[in-house]
């Protein structure tokens, strides 16, 4: 299992991170908004390679024309560098 991050630790990858993402409680979250549904579907569609390559998978929600990326670990029961690692990948997409 993945080691949980200190609140600083967190707080420092954060920083790290592109300006989409936030801390929110024990999640990173990111909100990424497109012209329409087709686009955000697209997007949508585009995570799931590196998600399943990294063993780690995001919560999403979709509502219409926006995804809402959230990263945990789960079974840690918080924020670990896996979290982060895949924020920095999904950055780049």
């Amino acid at each position: 299992m993945a080691a949980l991050l200190s609140d600083s630790e967190v707080q420092t990858r954060a920083r790290q991170l592109s300006s989409e993402w936030s801390v929110k409680g024990k999640e990173l979250t990111s909100v990424w908004k497109f012209k329409g549904f087709v686009e955000a579907i697209a997007f949508l569609n585009k995570l799931v390679a590196p998600a399943e390559a990294a063993g780690h998978h995001p919560d999403l929600s979709v509502s219409y024309n926006k995804v809402t990326v959230s990263l945990t670990t789960h079974d840690a029961g918080g924020l670990t560098q896996q979290d982060f690692d895949l924020a920095e990948i999904i950055s780049r997409l």
